[in-house]
């Protein structure tokens, strides 16, 4: 990639932060999808016709990549030349004419309600990372957050008494989410025993942090996760949103109604919760099919 290729995708980040707010995981996959158009590139970035995009995803399709992965760098491109054109930069957008490839929506991985139990027995209490631990599961499946949200929690953002946190999720918006019994009496343990031992002395703003004072990270507790899960013998292919996913189907299995589990999860579209009703559906032709007499 060239400097100026660097420099333009530079530019359209900086804006995008700054006019839409968006969270760095989502800049992050921008960068990486740019970056390897502008390398495969053979010119400028902004010399580019609909023939130099539609070659380049024909030539990625052709390695092997996914309808989806496509259809999320087409996403990409088509910010990245909408930027340039909105600024007068460049004058036809060579993404308007390219069709996004169809995509089979698939079903989120989710854990049944004995699963998430046992995921949340794991942790030794007796050690203060398990109380951390602990407290940090039960936050996942009592609220849905995402797990980003979860671990860039401060305590300007938790309300105990009332029960509840203050989210700002993708796009900058705000949404307050109720924090289950349960959960709260996790995090009121932890945060008078094993937060204070994880600190020794030493002080943070976030509510979650690491033997070295610092605030966990994304990617470490994903490991802790999935160090759980081997502990509890679930043998279920686990992703980032696995609790997350829970709450939602858990919810709608037991009644909840879309619109709210849609406010609790902050997606700005019903259609986005919408698929987590086909994963309540699907868990009740499985009941249907093993315990009806004729199922």
């Amino acid at each position: 990639m060239t400097a100026r290729s660097e420099k333009l995708i530079d530019q359209f980040l900086d804006a995008a932060w700054v006019e839409q707010g968006l969270s760095k995981n989502t800049l992050s996959a921008y960068r990486s999808d740019l970056a390897i158009f502008a390398a495969w590139l053979k010119k400028d970035l902004l010399a580019v016709d609909s023939s130099n995009v539609a070659e380049f995803l024909a030539n990625r399709y052709q390695l092997g990549m996914t309808s989806r992965t496509t259809a999320r760098i087409l996403s990409s491109l088509r910010r990245f030349y909408g930027y340039f054109l909105r600024e007068n930069v460049i004058t036809v957008d060579p993404t308007a004419l390219i069709s996004a490839p169809k995509t089979t929506r698939s079903l989120p991985d989710s854990l049944t309600e004995a699963d998430v139990e046992a995921l949340l027995a794991a942790p030794q209490l007796a050690l203060p990372r398990g109380q951390r631990d602990k407290t940090m599961l039960e936050m996942l499946y009592a609220t849905g957050l995402r797990v980003s949200e979860l671990v860039d929690l401060k305590f300007e953002q938790l309300s105990l008494n009332q029960g509840v946190v203050q989210i700002v999720g993708k796009g900058g918006r705000e949404r307050l989410v109720p924090v289950g019994e349960e959960a709260l009496n996790s995090l009121e343990i932890y945060l008078k025993d094993g937060r204070e031992m994880l600190l020794s002395g030493r002080q943070s703003d976030y509510i979650f942090v690491t033997n070295r004072g610092s605030n966990m990270t994304r990617q470490a507790f994903w490991h802790i996760i999935k160090r759980y899960a081997f502990d509890a013998e679930i043998t279920k292919p686990l992703s980032p949103h696995t609790l997350r996913h829970a709450f939602a189907t858990h919810l709608l299995n037991h009644g909840a109604d879309l619109r709210v589990v849609q406010l609790l999860l902050g997606h700005v579209s019903l259609s986005t919760t919408q698929i987590y009703t086909h994963v309540a559906r699907e868990r009740l032709k499985t009941l249907h099919a093993k315990f009806h007499p004729r199922g």
